[in-house]
């Protein structure tokens, strides 16, 4: 792999715009390449062949003493001419501080440019001045962020063992001893300082007991109660804290190893094409500068790594170090093969059941309708199932592809998080059990000697369901349990939404429950179809002539909106965003419609259709604009690039042309139950509506590629790359001198 595509591949993307930008200078290497190319290929500058003179200098040179490889004789710097000097680089003091290091802005003066050419390594040269710059920039304004963080920490850890002491041995506190912060931050974690001796006792001195005077829980405001409950809270947003911590450490070290090594090879690729000797001293003012000499970030992992250990672990460094760093997911290959034997194996169902259908020509069949009326809604659910998440692996390859971040968009823990093939695995697992039941429930209708097992052919819907819910809520560490835990708490987070803070993956949950729709009508007729016996007569009747089967319709539809628009309420009460007041707005009028459709399809007339097709084109008009404009920040007029954003990802601009179009078609597709488009003559109302509802689903999909891109873009241009941990004590004084 090439430099360029590696050091892209490592980048943190929510900071790539920080790191020295390698292709551009690259580009500008490769002009003073064609140029010289051209300038040699001129007939002026044609050389002769060589002389006998130089072959001779050539033949004895390969006689004279090896000098060795391990540069014997280098204890001395060769001392280097005025003349084979090429550049001088200067530290200038400016007079803001945010110019660079102490208020330094490193510049190179090109010593060669009047040489022909030289125009071109003297933009080069200050391009490389500008990169260099921007990276000690960045890297210094981090590294202060992560002291101020640290000396945040530092605090904590203080609060948190006197509450240690307080909790686990009351008596055994020391109110004469004082300890603050004397040092380094996270000193008063470091073992050194706790397990200093005492000059007069021969005993391990104690923190202090003083800081619980003015510390109070964050979470409730209140004051200590001394409880092990409080520990225990405490101990597990700190961990989480210092883990957060760690990691953000970790970027920051890497992306100074990065960028010095993109310096390097830019150098020495400079040096390729001018046959210039000019790296080494720009790669020396490298290594002289804050970005090469600091190591506050060394020291404060070292730090963080030693406390994290004792103070969270037991002094068990394998199990601390595992936690801090997790290793890193890698592919395997039979999740691969199986999604290949699975992928095929539902073909060969799909074929099947085809041949099936056709040599026994069941379309046409007396029992066509009453099929489509029972068994259809029954196996459709997993269809839908199956289509959104083959779409949502979709959005996952394409989001790796252009380095979304989607892991730590949706807060899942290191590691755990599911690439596309397990996700293209679980939904082809699913295809295969719903195909092969779906041909098992036809084999068996149509085979004499199995036609007295109707109830049993009636149950293989239910007895999947029961399964895919079994695997779903199995406490056992199979079939990804993270990911499936991590799902229900989002659930859960949906159906209480008012009560809890909305974070990203609870609302994007509950959106997907909105083109979901039809897969929820399909449970209730689920619950209805099995809980008033009409499958032991294959017969729907009963829920169809029940007026609270079509009223519970109703309430089904409305439910995600409603989840939708309490979790806009919470935002806006829990952060005052104006915003989030006129998205709930948005579904509140997307209810009305819903309820004005689904009241017409079963009550047909003028008014009614009227009430339905207006209210439904507002909601309409009001969740496009809210898709394209604050959802996907498109539609900008003054950006760079023309009614889009400054910042894309997809290097095609036309494609969220299309995406908008699409978008806008797609959610036109309740026209077909306004103007009364419920069957089709080639197809039964059910298959319609399944349609509808697949293209509704595969909407959604491309909603959350943009949507997420978006997000993405937003953590970019903050350059927030690690979660923020809430902490567990707040201080009481400002100054937080205690």
């Amino acid at each position: 792999m090439k430099f360029g595509k590696e050091f892209a591949s490592q980048m943190v993307p929510e900071w790539q715009e920080a790191y020295m930008n390698y292709n551009f200078l690259k580009n500008l290497l490769k002009d003073i390449m064609i140029y010289r190319r051209q300038q040699a290929t001129s007939p002026e500058n044609l050389l002769p062949p060589p002389s006998k003179a130089t072959t001779l200098k050539r033949r004895v040179s390969l006689f004279r003493a090896f000098s060795g490889l391990t540069s014997r004789y280098s204890n001395k710097i060769p001392t280097k001419d005025k003349e084979d000097e090429v550049i001088l680089v200067n530290a200038m003091h400016t007079a803001d501080e945010e110019q660079g290091e102490h208020g330094r802005s490193y510049r190179t003066v090109f010593l060669r440019s009047s040489e022909d050419g030289g125009e071109y390594e003297l933009i080069f040269f200050r391009r490389l001045d500008d990169e260099f710059n921007k990276v000690v920039n960045f890297y210094k304004a981090k590294v202060e962020e992560v002291v101020k963080h640290a000396e945040e920490l530092n605090l904590q850890m203080d609060a948190f063992i006197a509450l240690r002491i307080k909790v686990s041995n009351p008596a055994a506190a020391s109110p004469f001893i004082t300890q603050t912060n004397t040092g380094y931050p996270l000193e008063v974690i470091h073992e050194e300082h706790q397990e200093k001796r005492s000059d007069k006792v021969n005993e391990y001195q104690m923190a202090s007991l003083d800081i619980l005077k003015h510390i109070k829980i964050n979470s409730s405001k209140s004051d200590l109660h001394f409880s092990k409950k409080e520990l225990g809270d405490a101990k597990e947003k700190l961990k989480q804290a210092f883990i957060e911590f760690h990691e953000k450490l970790r970027f920051l070290k890497n992306y100074v190893f990065l960028n010095q090594l993109a310096f390097s090879k830019i150098m020495k690729k400079y040096n390729k094409i001018t046959s210039r000797n000019a790296s080494d001293a720009y790669l020396q003012m490298v290594e002289e500068s804050y970005l090469g000499k600091s190591d506050e970030v060394n020291k404060l992992l070292e730090r963080v790594e030693s406390a994290f250990i004792k103070h969270f672990c037991n002094g068990n460094r394998h199990q601390g170090m595992s936690t801090l760093k997790p290793n890193v997911k890698r592919k395997r290959h039979r999740d691969t093969f199986f999604v290949g034997c699975f992928f095929g194996c539902s073909l060969a169902l799909v074929v099947a059941i085809i041949v099936n259908v056709h040599a026994r020509d069941l379309l046409k069949s007396r029992g066509r309708t009453q099929y489509m009326d029972t068994i259809f809604p029954l196996y459709s659910l997993f269809g839908f199932l199956v289509l959104h998440i083959l779409m949502y692996a979709g959005n996952v390859y394409y989001w790796t592809c252009y380095r979304v971040n989607y892991s730590f968009i949706f807060g899942f823990k290191p590691g755990t998080e599911l690439g596309y093939t397990e996700i293209l695995l679980l939904s082809s697992g699913l295809s295969v059990l719903t195909l092969a039941a779906v041909l098992s429930n036809l084999e068996m209708e149509l085979e004499p000697n199995t036609q007295s097992y109707q109830t049993l052919t009636e149950l293989l819907p239910l007895g999947l369901v029961i399964v895919v819910i079994l695997i779903t809520v199995c406490p056992f560490n199979i079939f990804y349990r993270a990911n499936r835990f991590f799902l229900l708490v989002c659930l859960w987070h949906c159906i209480c939404a008012p009560f809890y803070a909305i974070t990203l993956p609870d609302f994007f949950l509950a959106d997907q429950f909105t083109s979901q729709v039809q897969l929820l009508r399909n449970l209730q007729f689920y619950v209805c179809y099995y809980g008033w016996g009409d499958f032991k007569k294959r017969n729907a009747d009963t829920c169809k002539d029940k007026g609270v089967f079509h009223v519970i319709t109703i309430v089904i539809a409305v439910v995600p909106y409603w989840i939708r628009a309490l979790q806009c309420i919470r935002r806006f009460w829990g952060g005052h965003d104006s915003t989030q007041a006129l998205n709930a707005l948005k579904y509140f009028s997307t209810i009305v419609a819903v309820v004005a459709r689904t009241i017409h399809a079963r009550q047909k007339g003028v008014v009614l259709q009227i009430i339905a097709g207006s209210t439904s084109g507002v909601a309409t008009i009001f969740q496009t604009y809210w898709d394209i404009v604050m959802d996907w920040g498109l539609l900008c007029r003054n950006s760079e690039n023309p009614w889009l954003r400054d910042k894309l990802i997809l290097p095609n601009t036309s494609i969220y042309f299309i995406a908008m179009v699409l978008n806008v078609i797609l959610r036109l597709a309740w026209m077909q139950t306004v103007l009364n488009f419920t069957e089709a003559p080639f197809l039964h109302r059910n298959a319609l509506i399944a349609i509808i509802a697949c293209l509704e689903i595969i909407r959604r999909g491309i909603w959350n590629f943009f949507r997420l891109e978006n997000e993405h873009l937003n953590n970019v241009g903050k350059f927030r790359a690690v979660r923020s941990v809430p902490l567990p004590f707040s201080h009481e004084n400002e100054d937080k001198n205690l």
